[in-house]
């Protein structure tokens, strides 16, 4: 109930900005003002992928528009967590209720970039959509900028098709895959197909990686085994009133509280289902440590899993976890390119370990894994949460990386190459976006090379592209 009541706060607060842009207020961008932009995500959890994504997303910008053109803020629901990213962003911090704050805070913007992965979709939370639906279903009323970067569409509810139908269709959605397209073509929203953002993202170097893989235990020589685990069966996350005022005075359901008014799901099931998926993990896992004498660790990339990481450590043998909770994206990405091998639930582990052409596999609760692996002509590689097979799959899926290393490793450069060039369109259509919005915004004069669209390369992506050009 209590997401509806958000779904439809926010739908007042869209057909109040489209009132309010009928009667002429509002102050659109002027000639010789900077483009202030706002970028809606879900950042300030230590979600490493989503906080990736937004920082390539800046860089990108600044170079498609201008540095001295733009002027740029983030949301962050925290700043201790996302102190040191994002440049010179300006970073606003987003309540856990936020029908408020974007009332307040869109008009103050020339322009929304909604920035999260999941964008529409009722798989995680409907409150997370309903902010990402509600941010650019203002900024549209309004006439400002209204752009989702990056994004995915699966299965929502009715209310929250009702509303992408409604509120976005004055919007551009650039995808990462042909499925979302198609998914928001059928709701009658303008898109574009491009792909992830994190594939520019460089990391600290791998002295780093090797330094603090060493005081871990890690010999230096022996192969190493990077294992991302996710809690797959927590979401989605709901609003309650009733389920936070009986965690507040009898601490009932403390135990399954996310944050203030939202609750994981929970249960004796849920509690199974994750008790095989870590033990189907770890069985086929320690059996790959004793074939190939690999060295493993576990990577939480996002607070949330550090549970999953220390249970699946746990049952390893004591294998070392590395948490977002203390380690930054800089620090943790970097250590997965030192991987050998990589199996990850996490889709953002695989996609910002191949620029490090590290060979690696998913186990996936959606659609996002497994349409990376189709990609890449591999998709033996992405396997399910809740297969009752799930071990001897992943015996099998293990065999593969040891043999078929080569092979793997070249569709992941092909597929990084390709998404390069990709996410280069991704500016172009940014680029016009602006312009059609805006059209006396400067824009660049001239030929431009396709890179011109790109954050700066790292001198590793630019031997990739030479090695796999698309």
């Amino acid at each position: 109930m209590m997401d509806l009541l958000l779904e439809l706060w926010v739908s007042a607060l869209v057909e109040s900005a489209k009132a309010s842009s009928l009667s002429g207020r509002g102050k659109p961008w002027q000639p010789g003002e900077k483009l202030r932009l706002l970028f809606a995500g879900y950042n300030g959890t230590r979600n490493t992928g989503s906080d990736v994504r937004v920082e390539e997303m800046l860089r990108q910008v600044r170079r498609v528009l201008g540095e001295r053109n733009v002027e740029l803020s983030v949301m962050t629901q925290s700043f201790d967590f996302t102190r040191g990213y994002f440049g010179d962003a300006r970073q606003v911090k987003l309540p856990d209720v936020f029908p408020p704050f974007l009332a307040r805070e869109v008009p103050r913007h020339h322009g929304v970039v909604a920035c999260e992965g999941s964008m529409f979709k009722s798989k995680f939370a409907n409150a997370l959509a309903t902010m990402m639906i509600g941010s650019l279903g203002i900024a549209a009323a309004r006439n400002l900028v209204s752009v989702g970067y990056g994004a995915e569409a699966g299965r929502m509810d009715a209310m929250l098709e009702w509303m992408t139908r409604r509120y976005c269709k004055q919007s551009l959605v650039v995808t990462r895959n042909e499925e979302s397209s198609a998914r928001l073509h059928d709701l009658g929203v303008p898109t574009e197909l491009g792909t992830d953002t994190a594939w520019t993202f460089e990391p600290h170097p791998a002295d780093y990686a090797r330094k603090t893989l060493a005081e871990a235990g890690w010999d230096g020589q022996k192969p190493i085994l990077v294992l991302c685990p996710i809690h797959p069966f927590l979401w989605p996350v709901k609003a309650s009133v009733g389920k936070f005022l009986e965690s507040k005075f009898s601490g009932y359901y403390a135990g399954s509280q996310y944050r203030t008014i939202y609750f994981f799901q929970s249960g004796p099931k849920v509690d199974a289902a994750f008790d095989e998926y870590i033990g189907a993990i770890a069985r086929a896992s320690r059996l790959f440590v004793q074939q190939q004498g690999v060295f493993p660790v576990c990577v939480a990339m996002e607070r949330l899993d550090t549970v999953a990481c220390r249970r699946l450590a746990e049952r390893m043998g004591g294998a070392p976890v590395f948490s977002s909770e203390k380690y930054d994206m800089f620090e943790l990405v970097s250590i997965l390119r030192q991987a050998s091998f990589l199996v990850s639930s996490r889709y953002h582990a695989i996609v910002t370990s191949m620029p490090g052409l590290v060979p690696s596999a998913g186990i996936t609760m959606d659609e996002r894994i497994r349409n990376l692996m189709r990609e890449r002509g591999q998709p033996q590689l992405a396997l399910e949460v809740d297969d009752p097979e799930l071990e001897g799959k992943l015996g099998q899926v293990y065999h593969s990386l040891a043999s078929e290393t080569d092979a793997v490793r070249q569709g992941i450069g092909q597929t990084v190459s390709r998404n390069l060039h990709v996410m280069a369109r991704m500016g172009v259509y940014f680029e016009e976006e602006v312009q059609r919005r805006y059209p006396e915004f400067p824009i660049r004069k001239g030929c431009a090379c396709w890179e011109d669209y790109l954050p700066p390369l790292s001198p590793s992506l630019r031997q990739l592209l030479e090695t796999y050009p698309a």
